[in-house]
């Protein structure tokens, strides 16, 4: 074996293994383990606590030397495979997290196994990937002339799509000048129900918070047009620069799709940027009974949206598209001498390091177009239609119990109630419902989340899985039922 102690060297090093074979079967026990895993996963909680015994042996110093292949590989499995977060239960409703599926798990594996840098050059993940982003605009009927990117998920994807807005809307050159040399402030628009990667990337692009106006919803939790209109105004006969709206297709709290024709009417005639935040909603398009509700997404001159929730892939691949791919490319293309582009080698092709912001890029790319090509897209249509059918029942089932306040309308596949007898104050059904909460999550029995709506608080079912059933949604309302009636005899 090479020495790595700063002797002499017997032979030079590798991290290749000197026991194929060896690997080669511990790398088959650990396929069918976690297609076991997933196999059985119903059989599991959804959740439960890491253990005081998981956090004291992961809360180890470096090692200096080998463990060993095997002994990791049983470590994994007793101290971290044991405590997941729950994403792939059939009983996961938490946020807005997808379940992941086995065969894209395997595709993951053989994009590790490439390991290619996918900032460019003239290779095949390079070619999946556009492949795959072709797809996406024939899925949402967006221009195929647009410009797009995989990338992290929907923070980075808004946050790629408001940067394209930002530069192309400055008015100078923003990128050498910076936001200081604005001669007006640049404001934008979304109503209060906006997600936090919206306000987090106006901070990241140097415009400050108290630009993003968070504007008033309806009863439906839509923004409200007119309240728009009149904050346009006002901007403007203050001096300031409104420059971006950011419509929203499917709200993180409770599903709500703004107008956006209306928005994208708005913005035609105020000279102002679309940007739609389709994190999950914006695939409702995929069912033909759904697809009333993103009407006009496709006129936005940028569009975010996940593949890791409503197309079930694994953590993480979400999706960046912007109608001009030469705004797209200026906001982004910096190219210094060690990676000028060419016609021939391997340096030739398509740099997509010239659209975001990361050089280093990951095969993001595999696993969508293994799992398109493999299930084709009319299963997404009827699974996406499915958890919208489940979020209707379990609203049936809410509003059927004299107990259970459903807090907001369901248009999708959100659902928001609270246990309410009836007898108790609004801070004590706060407090009753929180407790509620984190009993049913400490019970294993499921993992919604929660969110609070005009001061509610309210428990918050978000269906983007493939694995529930109706039964689940049965006994998760039992369950709210009786734990809801024990914690009110406590108060």
């Amino acid at each position: 074996m090479a020495r790595w102690d700063g002797k002499e060297d017997v032979r030079e090093a590798s991290l290749d293994p000197q026991d194929w074979d060896a690997l080669r079967q511990l790398g088959h026990q650990m396929v069918d383990d976690m297609l076991t895993h997933l196999q059985t996963v119903r059989e599991r909680p959804a959740w439960q606590k890491p253990s005081d015994e998981m956090r004291a042996f992961l809360a180890q110093p470096l090692p200096e030397h080998p463990n060993g292949d095997e002994a990791t590989y049983q470590e994994f499995t007793e101290h971290i495979l044991a405590y997941p977060m729950g994403s792939i239960h059939p009983r996961f409703w938490g946020w807005v997290i997808g379940t992941g599926t086995p065969y894209a798990m395997l595709a993951d594996m053989l994009a590790a196994g490439m390991n290619p840098n996918v900032g460019g050059g003239d290779h095949g993940a390079i070619y999946v990937e556009l492949q795959v982003l072709a797809w996406c605009k024939q899925m949402l009927d967006y221009p195929a002339e647009s410009s797009g990117l995989l990338v992290s998920g929907g923070s980075m994807a808004n946050l790629v799509g408001l940067t394209v807005a930002r530069n192309t809307r400055a008015g100078y050159d923003i990128r050498r000048q910076g936001v200081g040399a604005a001669p007006r402030r640049m404001v934008l628009y979304a109503s209060r129900e906006t997600h936090s990667s919206n306000i987090k990337a106006v901070e990241l692009l140097g415009l400050g918070s108290d630009a993003l106006r968070l504007l008033p919803v309806d009863e439906e939790y839509r923004v409200d047009v007119q309240a728009l209109e009149s904050a346009i105004a006002a901007d403007r006969a203050a001096g300031l620069q409104p420059f971006c709206v950011i419509g929203h297709a499917g709200t993180v709290n409770t599903g709500a799709f703004d107008d956006l024709e209306a928005l994208a009417d708005l913005c035609r005639r105020e000279g102002l940027w679309l940007h739609v935040d389709g994190a999950f909603g914006a695939l409702a398009h995929l069912s033909p009974d759904l697809r009333h509700l993103p009407r006009g997404m496709q006129r936005a001159d940028s569009l975010a949206f996940d593949l890791h929730k409503w197309m079930y892939l694994p953590y993480e691949i979400g999706v960046a598209l912007v109608r001009s791919e030469d705004a797209h490319r200026r906001a982004f293309s910096l190219t210094p001498d060690y990676l000028e582009h060419s016609d021939r080698g391997l340096h030739a092709g398509t740099w997509l390091s010239d659209y975001g912001l990361q050089l280093s890029r990951g095969f993001k790319a595999l696993k969508a177009w293994m799992t398109i090509r493999s299930q084709g897209i009319g299963v997404f249509r009827h699974l996406i239609q499915q958890n919208v059918d489940q979020a209707a029942y379990l609203a049936a089932l809410v509003d059927e119990s004299p107990e259970l306040e459903r807090l907001a309308p369901a248009p999708l596949n959100i659902v928001c109630f609270r246990y309410n007898n009836g007898n108790l104050s609004e801070q004590a059904l706060n407090t009753l419902n929180r407790e509620l909460l984190i009993r049913i999550h400490e019970g294993g029995i499921a993992v919604p989340s929660y969110t609070t709506l005009d001061g509610r608080y309210a428990l918050r079912v978000a269906i983007t899985n493939h694995r529930s059933r109706r039964e689940d949604f049965d006994l998760l309302v039992e369950t709210t039922l009786r734990l809801g009636k024990q914690i009110a005899s406590e108060l």
